[in-house]
């Protein structure tokens, strides 16, 4: 048989959905996001990001806090080779730096809150005036 550019093939409903997913990906977005979407999205990004870096202080300072609990309290430092009056001290300074961490948490937090609410507020403002016309 021979072809001459009549045969079409249509996928089916399921092939459809995927067809169309897959292009979702790589297209170009088409529809622009509403004001107030954009407003939410901008308000929550500000706090966002300070969660996150003090999420990461606090359990980073976690982390060396029982680190050094387990220097001071168990024979951890005779494993590494310190004497046990040398983990007791080891110890305590690694149990203070986890606390002094977990303590700067909720500051830095605030810090961050304040710097990005600082420099996203004239946007923030601009479109809270569009929509409230």
């Amino acid at each position: 048989m021979e072809n001459n550019g009549n045969f079409h093939y249509t996928y089916s409903a399921k092939e459809q959905e995927e067809i169309k997913a897959i292009r979702k990906k790589y297209a170009a977005p088409e529809e622009t996001e509403d004001k107030l979407t954009q407003l939410r999205r901008l308000d929550a990004s500000v706090s966002q990001k300070a969660t996150v870096v003090s999420l990461i202080f606090g359990v980073m300072g976690a982390l060396i806090l029982g680190t050094g609990m387990s220097l001071a309290m168990t024979d951890i430092g005779k494993m590494i080779g310190l004497a046990g009056w040398m983990a007791m001290l080891m110890g305590i300074i690694t149990g203070i730096s986890g606390i002094v961490l977990v303590c700067a948490a909720y500051p830095i937090y605030n810090g961050i809150i304040r710097k990005e609410r600082k420099k996203i507020a004239p946007e923030i403002i601009r479109l809270s005036d569009e929509l409230m016309k």
